[in-house]
């Protein structure tokens, strides 16, 4: 875990870097240069006129977001957020090499990840937010306001993106570039799917740096442990783990012990898996969220746990030892950074395979889908929802598998050829 690289100071010889200061500068330069230099080579045509809201959309951020996420050391650099800058120009480095052997512009390339890229961060912002609205979000607007509450949703450096809205939303940027441009869709996604995993191998090391994403509670050999600050660290204090017990995550769920170890100060005490919490401290507990606030203050404060469940009596357990690192997880992170990265490769290899446009699109929604849902069984940081029994991530992989079977449907119905064949531009040359 290694959340915070460096920061970028809030002057430079006496001038600001941020707001209305020396990078809003050298933004406006580049702006510049890079519409004359579009002009210059295909005119003010609507492509050219097409990249003057991404660019005012960056300037805005440079003068009124960036000084909001400043500390006084300055700007911090984030791990999550170098790699997500890597995940991006490694799968435009693989793009553009792709789409130069089918005989596609390079520039063409550079202009569908900007429709991509944009809108799916903004996507994989909102579904995060939406997600954690009531245990992050909500709170910040009742104690700070709106203010607050935007430069806390915008803060993506940190982490807190979700995969498949960035999915959703990305692929829906390449429709409308590809309806716009006249190009095949299918084709472009089939460009674009290796680009899409090899990006995600680099997030999910973000992940890894950000401390989120975390796995559940695990005595392998390669089980990584978190410092106190991380999310892990935190989760396992509030859900009881440091006792001996577990919670479910999730703030709504009835307060019922999903699982005891025998050997814990928990189990030693006489709790037993299934039983309902009354009473932490002689305060009545309702809901898991109530638990995970009095578990939180009784650690912090070092003193013994009074707990009673239902029809016993009260049963004390010791303070537990405030331990230097988290108990040990599964390094999901790791796992799925190795997933994408195979998942990439197998694409590869199987394109010279492939005789339609759409089918490794097609694919990867097929093998991304079965990945994710079984390494989401070993996480720990998302809850179940609405009642399945599943994280929200395992609901939309099912719906994914269901959806890609009409895919499949549709690709190998299609006659065989492609659009942009690797062959065909190759001959040519």
């Amino acid at each position: 875990m290694w959340q915070t690289i460096f920061h970028i100071p809030l002057e430079i010889a006496g001038l600001p870097v941020f707001g209305m200061g020396l990078l809003l500068g050298l933004w406006a330069v580049f702006s510049v240069g890079l519409l004359a230099w579009l002009a210059w080579r295909q005119g003010f045509n609507a492509d050219t006129w097409s990249y003057v809201p991404i660019l005012l959309i960056v300037a805005a951020v440079i003068a009124w977001m960036l000084p909001a996420l400043c500390d006084e050391q300055g700007f911090p650099i984030h791990g999550f957020g170098i790699t997500m800058l890597l995940a991006v120009v490694a799968a435009t480095a693989l793009a553009v090499w792709r789409a130069k052997r089918r005989g596609l512009d390079p520039d063409s390339i550079y202009s569908l990840i900007l429709w991509m890229v944009i809108p799916g961060i903004i996507a994989a912002r909102a579904f995060y937010v939406i997600e954690y609205w009531s245990t992050q979000y909500y709170p910040v607007y009742l104690e700070r306001g709106g203010g607050a509450l935007l430069g806390a949703a915008l803060n993506i450096s940190q982490g807190g993106l979700v995969v498949y809205g960035g999915f959703i939303a990305g692929t829906l940027g390449l429709l409308v570039f590809a309806y716009k441009h006249k190009l095949p869709a299918l084709a472009l996604t089939d460009l674009r799917a290796p680009s899409m995993v090899l990006g995600l191998a680099f997030g999910r090391l973000g992940c890894l740096m950000n401390g989120c994403c975390y796995g559940g509670v695990c005595n392998l050999p390669w089980a990584i442990t978190f410092p106190p600050q991380s999310f892990a660290y935190l989760s396992q204090v509030q859900r009881g783990q440091m006792y001996g017990f577990r919670l479910s995550g999730d703030p709504n769920a009835a307060p019922i012990l999903l699982a005891v170890d025998p050997d814990s100060p928990a189990g030693r005490a006489g709790l037993k898996q299934g039983e309902r919490l009354q009473k932490i401290d002689g305060q009545s507990i309702y809901a898991a969220g109530e638990a995970h606030e009095y578990l939180i203050e009784s650690f912090r404060k070092k003193e013994p746990l009074k707990i009673e469940v239902s029809d016993r009596p009260a049963m004390v357990l010791p303070a537990a030892d405030i331990p230097h690192r988290s108990l040990p997880v599964h390094p999901t992170q790791i796992y799925s950074a190795i997933d994408a990265l195979l998942i990439c490769l197998l694409l590869l290899a199987s394109e010279p395979f492939c005789r339609r446009d759409g089918e490794l699109f097609a694919l990867l929604i097929s093998i991304y889908s079965v990945t994710r849902f079984l390494i989401e069984i070993l996480r720990s940081d998302e809850p179940a929802v609405s009642g399945t029994g599943m994280t929200i991530a395992q609901n939309i992989s099912l719906a994914f598998l269901i959806l890609v079977v009409g895919l499949w449907f549709y690709v190998l119905r299609r006659p065989k050829g492609k659009a942009l064949s690797t062959r065909r531009v190759e001959t040519a040359r």
